[in-house]
């Protein structure tokens, strides 16, 4: 299903979770559950993986994943600190020691001036934190973006479990 670049980055990316003696759960917006998806692709995934969260519309992120409306109302759902509520809120429902959290436009439609095609924040939080970034990924295709925020998120997950 995977392509093999991307097979083989989650395949690293369950293993260094695995050297940490991590769990993770995932929360996404914009890549409707293909970071869960490439990590559940590899055998074995289930010592790592507990699961993930689907939260498209801003009323499943909050009711869901806890993200106040509050910070919905102020910031919209592509935004850093909706990222680092999803993440936060994913690491409580699921008492995994790592979560990932994306949101962002995927376009082809749906951007704007201040939030275009490509724009996508993403999470990563435990115990001890949570980090935030957006990454403009540019005009390129729904199907390119949507690849490489799975990269970023699983990039980011990586980095903070070898932290």
């Amino acid at each position: 299903m995977f392509d093999p670049a991307l097979t083989q980055l989650a395949t690293t990316c369950l293993q260094t979770l695995r050297e940490r003696g991590w769990s993770i759960a995932t929360a996404e917006s914009c890549t409707g559950g293909l970071v869960a998806a490439a990590l559940t692709a590899i055998p074995g995934s289930s010592d790592v993986v507990l699961g993930g969260f689907v939260t498209y519309s801003n009323a499943m992120k909050a009711g869901q994943l806890g993200v106040p409306n509050a910070i919905l109302e102020m910031h919209g759902a592509v935004s850093e600190p909706v990222a680092l509520a999803m993440a936060k809120g994913a690491l409580q429902a699921s008492g995994a020691d790592i979560a990932v959290a994306i949101t962002g436009v995927a376009g082809p439609g749906g951007g704007s001036e201040l939030k275009p095609v490509g724009m996508v924040c993403f999470a990563v939080a435990t115990a001890a934190g949570a980090q935030a970034t957006t990454e403009k990924f540019g005009p390129l295709s729904r199907d390119t973006i949507r690849r490489r925020s799975v990269e970023k998120a699983l990039a980011m997950v990586m980095a903070k479990a070898s932290a």
